[in-house]
């Protein structure tokens, strides 16, 4: 496990926009995997200004995101597919046709989730996989429980997380309650993790999740077993990180 520590919020962006760009540059028809979120919307703002300049192009590249909320049309100015036109997808030079998410208002989510793996598989894997972390530890929205999920399934938020995204609805009563999130397992057969956190707030649980023991209540912490993790961190969330 890697560690960046960047200076602030810019230094961390850029310092994670790199690394994906790296990956990019040497399969520019590599498999990415996607997060959303307020963390990594420097990162793709960087990204941006990279596909702009003609450092990195997305015209080959296909992508998988995390997670959806149950019941969110892709229209909905809060589902993810929308953060992803908005903070993404609509600045760069990629294939909308190759953009991918689950569909959160699947007739049969189960099925939906089973077919969503498959296409991960047929795609060959996920080159990079970028994530947050959650003040709680989750991944996704892979919460704590008491065993590691494996596949792409529904899930049931818990109310730290229904209070944490009530900040971009209108009432806390808007806020999804379910959404379908990559299982734990999916996110560990990617080649490569890219874990980005930033803020005094974030400290706590990325010590506890990187230095601490490995346990499902922590789903972050499976991390740990992964060859090849890359995590990104300003000042603020690094203040608590005791590595060597």
């Amino acid at each position: 496990m890697e560690f960046i520590i960047a200076e602030d919020y810019e230094g961390m962006s850029r310092a994670a926009a790199d690394v994906v760009g790296s990956v990019m540059q040497d399969d520019p028809a590599c498999v990415l995997g996607l997060a959303t979120g307020s963390t990594p919307i420097g990162m793709y703002a960087c990204l941006a200004e990279d596909a702009a300049s003609g450092t990195v192009s997305f015209a080959d590249v296909t992508t998988f995101n995390l997670d959806e909320y149950v019941g969110l049309p892709g229209t909905h100015d809060q589902s993810y597919r929308y953060f992803m036109d908005q903070n993404l997808f609509d600045k760069v030079d990629i294939d909308k046709a190759r953009t991918n998410l689950p569909d959160g208002c699947a007739a049969d989510l189960e099925a939906m989730c089973d077919a969503y793996e498959t296409k991960i598989e047929d795609a060959g894997g996920i080159d990079i996989q970028v994530l947050g972390i959650g003040h709680n530890g989750h991944i996704g929205f892979n919460e704590p429980c008491e065993d590691f999920p494996v596949a792409t399934h529904p899930v049931d938020l818990t109310e730290s997380t229904i209070q944490a995204n009530s900040r971009l609805f209108d009432d806390v009563a808007d806020v999804p309650r379910r959404a379908v999130t990559m299982g734990i397992g999916t996110i560990m057969k990617a080649r490569k993790v890219l874990v980005v956190a930033n803020g005094e707030g974030k400290a706590d649980i990325v010590s506890e999740a990187f230095t601490g023991p490995v346990v499902p209540e922590v789903p972050a912490s499976v991390l740990q077993l992964h060859p090849d993790v890359t995590v990104v961190l300003d000042a603020a969330a690094a203040a608590k990180l005791d590595v060597a």
